[in-house]
């Protein structure tokens, strides 16, 4: 396959030879009812839902930059700060890993495991940037690892029922989704908007290792607001709602419509933002050409309406009481319908059409549902007992590509043209971050482009 054209070829060396683990594809391994032996880097806050989705099973190591973060029950587990020496001391003892570290060091993290042959579950948005994301559908297509990314509605069971429907000509050809959330809410738990930019110089808390937090970033100093949970408003190291809400709400509309190549991407809202922070709401459109036998279709994303912009557009023919100021409206030329911030609780905005559709029976059952969240399904398919994660990096990837060219919209306001090969063709210097540089020492992924 030919590397697409916009990345630079790189020359570089294969990732050497690795260890396989016990579950391991196509070795052979302890039969599927066998505890699977998991480790996690990042071992606290987000972390939780992956403790919970892989309960009963071996947690063999911990890592994080910050030894506060690890648990009280964790006793005698082994504890790292550097997921890279994690890797080299337990790799053959280590069968799968959930990473659950900011964003700007998602790709870093999955990447070494995957290298090594371990299964890797990644938090949603799977990369920082669009080369990497690209980077890890390649590496899950070289490793043979098994693969998820944590958006937990793609495992439910309404974004499904919600295909069905589509896929039964019930809503007809859909123009337009209309998308988003109300935060960022500056006060809440996950934001904070500083008076002014840079940020102070803090000293750093003897707990943690602040290089190791940075990773690939560029080298600032340290700051309480960036560590642990705020740092998601930050262009450098997260992608704002677009990247923690998008991998939600867009998985319907992503999923089911096949949204994922826009060519025009347009922020036609923003509001106030310091340098290098996402604004207090903007709106965004993504205009994806026809489909094959969908037509073309204009998708719509607003956050920060709690802030001062504008709500999400919903159909006139809304008959649920008050207008949810999260989830998805789905324009068709049959009937609207409606998905929750989760991709989940399908039903048509006309609450008369809903009724008369349930006590028809609904539509036939054509996707099998899933039981237990993304971690739970991921431990299912590295036993066997299903083939492949729905959210696995041959779809992760490309929905967390749409969402990184509206964050490219969104940070740097105006219209972008995108072609697939070639990036942004109307404003080439934004290019610089579809690939973003990295810290020296931190360079990865550059062999799965060599081409043969």
């Amino acid at each position: 396959m030919k590397r697409r054209q916009f990345v630079k070829t790189v020359a570089g060396v294969g990732a050497g030879a690795f260890v396989l683990p016990r579950f391991s594809i196509g070795q052979s391994g302890p039969p599927a009812n066998s505890k699977v032996n998991i480790a996690m880097i990042g071992s606290r806050n987000i972390a939780k839902m992956a403790y919970d989705g892989v309960k009963g099973e071996n947690i063999v190591a911990l890592c994080d930059i910050d030894s506060r973060m690890f648990p009280d029950w964790s006793g005698n587990i082994p504890k790292f700060a550097d997921y890279r020496r994690m890797l080299d001391k337990m790799s053959k003892e280590i069968d799968g890993v959930c990473i659950n570290t900011p964003d700007h060091t998602h790709f870093n993290a999955t990447l070494a495991c995957m290298e090594r042959g371990i299964h890797v579950c990644t938090q949603k948005p799977l990369t920082h940037d669009i080369w990497q994301a690209r980077t890890l559908k390649k590496a899950k297509e070289k490793y043979g690892v098994i693969t998820n990314m944590a958006n937990q509605g793609h495992t439910y069971n309404g974004i499904r029922e919600m295909r069905e429907m589509y896929e039964a000509d019930l809503f007809g050809q859909i123009n337009e989704v209309h998308m988003g959330t109300p935060v960022p809410n500056w006060n809440s738990r996950y934001f904070r908007k500083p008076g002014s930019l840079p940020l102070a110089e803090e000293p750093i808390p003897e707990a943690v290792n602040w290089d190791l937090w940075q990773g690939p970033a560029a080298e600032r100093g340290y700051n309480a607001i960036l560590h642990p949970l705020k740092w998601r408003g930050f262009y450098e190291y997260g992608t704002g709602l677009f990247g923690d809400w998008f991998c939600h709400i867009g998985d319907g509309p992503v999923w089911v419509l096949d949204l994922y190549e826009p060519t025009v991407v347009e922020c036609i809202e923003r509001g106030p933002a310091l340098e290098g922070m996402i604004p207090d709401y903007s709106i965004v459109r993504l205009d994806f050409p026809a489909r094959g036998a969908k037509r073309a279709c204009s998708m719509y994303w607003y956050d920060g309406a709690m802030n001062g912009g504008t709500p999400i557009k919903s159909p006139a023919d809304w008959a649920w009481g008050t207008v949810p100021d999260k989830g998805s409206f789905w324009y068709g030329d049959k009937q609207n319908a409606f998905l929750d911030e989760r991709s989940n609780n399908p039903r048509f905005t006309n609450k008369e059409r809903m009724r008369a559709y349930k006590e028809s029976g609904g539509v036939p059952e054509k996707y099998a549902r899933v039981k237990g969240g993304p971690h739970r399904e991921w431990v299912h398919a590295i036993k066997g007992d299903i083939a492949e994660c729905g959210s696995n990096f041959d779809y992760a990837a490309p929905i967390t590509e749409v969402a990184l060219i509206g964050v490219l919209a969104q940070r740097f306001g105006g219209r972008i043209e995108w072609d697939p090969k070639k990036g942004v063709t109307n404003r080439p210097e934004l290019n610089a971050f579809v690939r973003e540089p990295v810290r020296a020492g931190w360079e990865a992924g550059q062999n799965l482009w060599v081409e043969s």
